[in-house]
């Protein structure tokens, strides 16, 4: 009997570079990509404490272009679209009708009748055909442009000073959560924005997606961060960045079988700007006296690293939970997890144990996010 042959891994424009660089590659959501370079701690502490630079070309981007535009993003997104302005993103995410995730978003507003969602690598198809589906009522067109730019992520406390060597935009009117366009390495019309996944200040710039190019700017980011020992990061320190920060990643802390208020997502739900898809059962739940779990953060208090997928267990050793990610943490110098417990459970302080190899190790409830960037001081 013929079987398939596994579908081949797909490439950044940036695969060759990361090969050279001897970034080690693995497959991430059926993408060819870096997990680390010099070694995950080292990339982690350079963002927390100077710069990095990550290739998250993988990522992709659907525009809503049309007079119906605001209309269609409002239906197929929780958050209130109609509250940003022109060069303003938000973060969202886009749900079933029973309240679930299809995926977590980044809405950009790049001018009243046109919108970029920016959409997670392992769900774009799916995101897709979903926006497609969901928005085709509406007077506006979805288009996927995800392969047509390279998207860096700069990130740390030297970020800025970092990409003010390439570009003549005044970075710092850019606010968290906003975005300008300018020409940085010489590119007109480069869209940058002020927000990131590592719980760091920090920008993303959006470049044509042909190798040359794509190299050309990938090299210059780094020359410019060589005074702040900038380090090229792969996908390990991303993921432990952003658990630190208490930051959630599909299929771990949302996925189609959790809801909002389980993942404790709902500051970004606005239920009050009207129906859209997924509000309804929402307010049930909510009616309901709320969800029966409820996303925690865990400290291991004693020996022992939480990992995915591990139980979690009450003091008599009844399972009651699941550790969704879980690692050391590099910065805080402690173990972390995030789990879904039980929500009459999921009070701060509160111990647990989680089952590792067969033992029960124990844990305390804390809140997230684990980390908090210093403010700047005046």
């Amino acid at each position: 009997m013929a079987t398939s042959a596994p579908a081949a891994l797909r490439k950044t424009a940036l695969n060759a570079m990361h090969r050279r660089m001897g970034a080690k590659m693995v497959d991430f959501g059926g993408w060819d990509m870096p997990v680390e370079y010099s070694g995950l701690i080292a990339e982690h502490m350079a963002v927390r404490t100077k710069v990095g630079l990550f290739d998250v070309s993988h990522m992709g981007d659907i525009q809503l272009r049309g007079p119906g535009s605001l209309d269609a993003v409002q239906h197929i997104t929780m958050n209130d679209v109609s509250k940003l302005q022109e060069g303003q993103a938000q973060y969202s995410a886009m749900l079933y009708p029973q309240g679930t995730f299809v995926d977590d978003v980044i809405v950009h507003k790049l001018s009243p009748n046109d919108y970029l969602i920016v959409i997670n690598a392992g769900t774009r198809e799916k995101d897709f055909n979903w926006v497609r589906t969901n928005v085709h009522r509406f007077d506006c067109h979805a288009s996927d442009y995800s392969d047509y730019y390279t998207q860096l992520a700069i990130q740390g406390p030297r970020a800025a000073e970092t990409l003010a060597k390439l570009t003549k935009v005044d970075l710092s009117t850019i606010k968290g959560y906003w975005f300008k366009w300018g020409t940085v390495c010489g590119l007109a019309n480069t869209l940058i924005a002020r927000t990131g996944y590592t719980g760091e200040d920090g920008f993303e710039i959006y470049v044509p997606s042909d190798v040359a190019t794509s190299e050309r700017v990938w090299n210059e980011v780094l020359e410019a961060g060589k005074e702040f020992d900038i380090l090229p990061c792969g996908l390990g320190a991303r993921n432990t960045l952003r658990l630190e920060a208490g930051m959630s990643l599909y299929e771990h802390e949302i996925s189609e079988t959790i809801n909002v208020f389980e993942a404790r997502l709902d500051r970004f739900l606005k239920l009050e700007k009207g129906p859209f898809i997924g509000s309804e059962a929402l307010k049930q739940i909510a009616a309901a006296g709320g969800p029966q779990r409820k996303l925690v953060g865990l400290e291991v208090i004693e020996r022992g690293i939480a990992r995915d997928g591990y139980p979690v267990l009450d003091l008599s050793g009844k399972k009651i939970g699941v550790v969704t990610s879980g690692s050391p943490a590099p910065f805080l110098k402690k173990n972390i997890a995030l789990a879904y417990v039980p929500s009459e459970l999921a009070v701060n302080d509160g111990e647990v144990a989680v089952e590792i190899r067969g033992c029960a190790v124990k844990a305390r409830m804390i809140p997230t996010p684990f980390y908090r960037r210093p403010k700047k001081t005046a």
